[in-house]
Parts: C-alpha cells; sequence; structure tokens
C-alpha cells in the first residue's frame, strides 16, 4: 500500500500556475493591437484678436453671441480639410481643444473683451440682458489643397446683427478670409487657420461695434 504524498498539492499549484503563465503574456502582447489603440491625438487652439483700428466708438449697450451654427462636417473637434471641393477630410491623430464653433464662440466673446470697447458681452446661455443678439454661421472653417502649392486655411463667417427689443436684423455681413500656411506641416498649417480666424475676427468686431453704434443712436433719436 502507498502512502499518500503530502507535497501533492502543493506540486499542483505550480502546475497551475505554469500552464496559466502563457495566457498572461499572450493577452499583453495582443493589447497593442486593439483598434482604437495608439497615441492620443495632439490638441491645437487659436488665439483671439486683440488688435483693432483706433477710431471704433466706445459703446454702453450690450451684446450676446449665440454659438455658430455650423454644418456637421465641420461642428467637430477634428481638423478638417479638402483636397478637392467635394471630399472633405480631417488630420489624423490632430484635434482642436473644442468642437469649432465652441472654439469660434469664445474667441470671439475674448476678442470683444480686447478691443476695450464694449460694456458687456457675453454668450447666449449665461442668460445675460442684452440690447443686441450677435447670430453667426461658421460656412468655411478648413484647409484647401486644390488651386494652391501650399495649403491654404480658409475661414468663412456670416453675421447678423439682432436688435433684442424688436427682434429685427439691423445688419447681415460676411466675412471671409484665406491664408497660405508656410509649409505641408500641421504647425503651420494651424498658424494659417490662426491668421485667418483673426483677420475675421478683427473684421466682425469692428463691423459690430461701429453697425451697432449707429442701430443704437437711431433707436434713441427715434
Amino acid at each position: 500500500m502507498s502512502r499518500p504524498n503530502k507535497n501533492r498539492p502543493g506540486r499542483r499549484r505550480v502546475l497551475r500556475a505554469l500552464a496559466a503563465a502563457p495566457l498572461v503574456s499572450l493577452a499583453a502582447a495582443c493589447e497593442g493591437v486593439v483598434p482604437g489603440k495608439g497615441p492620443p491625438p495632439i490638441l491645437y487652439r487659436l488665439t483671439p484678436k486683440s488688435t483693432f483700428r483706433s477710431d471704433l466708438p466706445t459703446v454702453q449697450w450690450q451684446l450676446v453671441l449665440q454659438l455658430p451654427l455650423a454644418n456637421a462636417g465641420l461642428s467637430t473637434t477634428r481638423i478638417a480639410l479638402y483636397r478637392n471641393p467635394t471630399h472633405l477630410q480631417y488630420y489624423a491623430r490632430a484635434s482642436w481643444t473644442d468642437r469649432a464653433p465652441s472654439m469660434v464662440l469664445t474667441l470671439m466673446i475674448e476678442s470683444f473683451e480686447n478691443s476695450g470697447r464694449i460694456v458687456a458681452v457675453g454668450r447666449e446661455s449665461v442668460g445675460l440682458r442684452s440690447d443686441f443678439v450677435l447670430k453667426t454661421e461658421l460656412r468655411e472653417f478648413q484647409t484647401e489643397y486644390y488651386g494652391s502649392d501650399r495649403p491654404v486655411a480658409h475661414v468663412a463667417l456670416n453675421a447678423k446683427l439682432v436688435q433684442s427689443a424688436t427682434r429685427t436684423i439691423v445688419a447681415s455681413k460676411n466675412f471671409d478670409s484665406r491664408h497660405e500656411a508656410g509649409a505641408d506641416r500641421l504647425s503651420d498649417v494651424v498658424s494659417a487657420f490662426d491668421e485667418a480666424l483673426g483677420k475675421c475676427l478683427k473684421k466682425l468686431v469692428e463691423w459690430t461695434l461701429v453697425t451697432g453704434e449707429e442701430a443704437d443712436r437711431r433707436r434713441r433719436r427715434s
């Protein structure tokens, strides 16, 4: 009659551990090829405008800005590009810090504040009482690779200034700007976006202050 082996439970534990080891290694090896894995996108932001013409009026009325409208292709954090007029694409591993309309709205507000010529300005969601509402549509916000040797950043805005009391459109204007990138590199493309948007923001702020002040004076005289 054989004696029981006191080490048998310990041996079984060792064998189970050895059998499991290759499975752990295989899981670790497969982790790197899971779809969606990889480095996170590089985030980019643009800057507000801070220099304006010196003869702008200092206004006492208040302004509220609505979130710009945009089509689905532009209403995203992804940086858009066109290699031809009908084919929308996006840069890989690169994004804006916010959806394009939200980012542009923030830069508009900061640009108005940087002008130092308006008593109060804010976004509509804050619930401020306002004399005027600025409604905008972001119609172009992409890089274009056709018609030029280097990529061109294209920004276009439509703006409508609305008198809050009567809900009537005081005036409407389009702002359109293109700026060629120094090279076909993402850093140069973002710099071109900053220049193109900056030109639109400068013209938008100046037009709004002048047009709103003229409308406010007519209102006070009537």
